[in-house]
């Protein structure tokens, strides 16, 4: 008997809403419409990014699509039988190739066979992980988790030229459970400031602010000077290992933005989850939630409920039978806990 059509509303968050149905989607093989597709944004419907996540997520799984066009508001979308293989998508923007890529992934670790996906457009952007933030705080997490992935970073892109690329290689892998609420003890923090195509004094400057504001030695400030050809771009990097999580907070440089404001940013947000106790951030927070409710259970802290947060929750639980518990354990630290029903 054919399942009736999930039906949702995109009105209740951003991109994430589209990403997170397509991966479940694929996974479940429950077909969905979605209207108001980034209905609050400033400029609403699919953007480029979004609809190569679409027409990249019918490819994995044979899916049938209507509405899978530049600046659509509404979408349907009838997946098929996943299949591995070797895949690749040029965004031909400089749209996030990582949110490309984790729209796919959960489909490609329940393919049949091994898949090596290749996607060109943005790695560095604005609004969008880091491919960094992958590779050294999210990934790893996951392969905890059971999934067997490689994730090589082949040419940064920045906004707005593009022109970046990475390749992903998963082999079939089931997710198990994993619980996330203490980060453990403290092991390192370093700064890492790139800049392409840019004056060297950018990220000295952006590099001595993260010198004077979290007294880092300068063994752990690093300056990485990328090919002139691949920007201009800049983004500055904190990482903070401890025992059982790393965080990677981000800020990119813009016309018009001082570097030290720049470099304020990322402190900033890395001095709100130290502050808070929780074991994650609100970014990875978001990204970990998908693969725990498909492993069928799993729990962490973060700082707070976010919007992100709330409206991935909704429609996991329109996919899966499972069920997402939130409850504050103190002013800055909200324990999400999955379970199955």
């Amino acid at each position: 008997m054919k399942q009736e059509v999930i039906e949702l509303d995109g009105a209740i968050g951003g991109g994430q809403v589209l990403r997170s149905a397509l991966s479940l989607s694929m996974v479940t093989g429950r077909a969905f419409r979605i209207k108001q597709i980034r209905a609050r944004r400033s400029r609403p419907g699919l953007l480029r990014q979004h609809l190569t996540a679409v027409l990249a997520a019918a490819e994995v799984c044979g899916a049938k699509t209507l509405g899978a066009e530049l600046g659509s508001q509404a979408l349907s979308f009838e997946p098929g039988a996943i299949r591995g293989g070797d895949y690749q998508f040029a965004i031909g923007t400089a749209g996030s190739c990582t949110l490309v890529l984790q729209t796919l992934l959960p489909a490609l670790l329940r393919a049949p066979e091994a898949s090596r996906v290749r996607i060109s457009g943005g790695t560095h952007n604005p609004l969008a992980p880091p491919t960094d933030f992958l590779t050294r705080s999210w990934l790893p997490l996951l392969r905890r988790m059971g999934a067997n992935i490689e994730l090589d970073l082949l040419r940064h892109g920045f906004v707005p030229a593009g022109g970046g690329e990475i390749e992903a290689r998963v082999q079939p892998s089931a997710l198990v459970r994993m619980d996330l609420c203490e980060r453990g003890a403290a092991i390192s923090s370093q700064a890492s400031a790139l800049t392409a195509g840019l004056a060297p004094v950018v990220a000295e400057r952006e590099l001595d602010r993260v010198s004077k504001r979290l007294s880092l030695p300068a063994d752990a400030l690093q300056q990485v000077t990328l090919d002139p050809a691949r920007g201009p771009g800049n983004v500055l990097l904190l990482e903070y290992a401890f025992e059982h999580v790393t965080e990677v907070f981000s800020a990119f440089g813009q016309v018009s933005l001082r570097a030290e404001k720049v470099a304020d940013a990322a402190i900033n947000q890395a001095a709100d989850w130290l502050h808070s106790g929780a074991a994650v951030a609100e970014h990875l927070a978001d990204q970990l939630l998908l693969p725990m409710a498909l492993a069928g259970g799993g729990s962490f802290t973060t700082p707070r409920m976010t919007e992100h947060l709330h409206s991935n929750i909704a429609v996991i639980e329109q996919f899966l039978p499972i069920s997402v518990e939130c409850r504050e354990e103190g002013p800055d630290r909200l324990r999400v806990e999955v379970s199955a029903i």
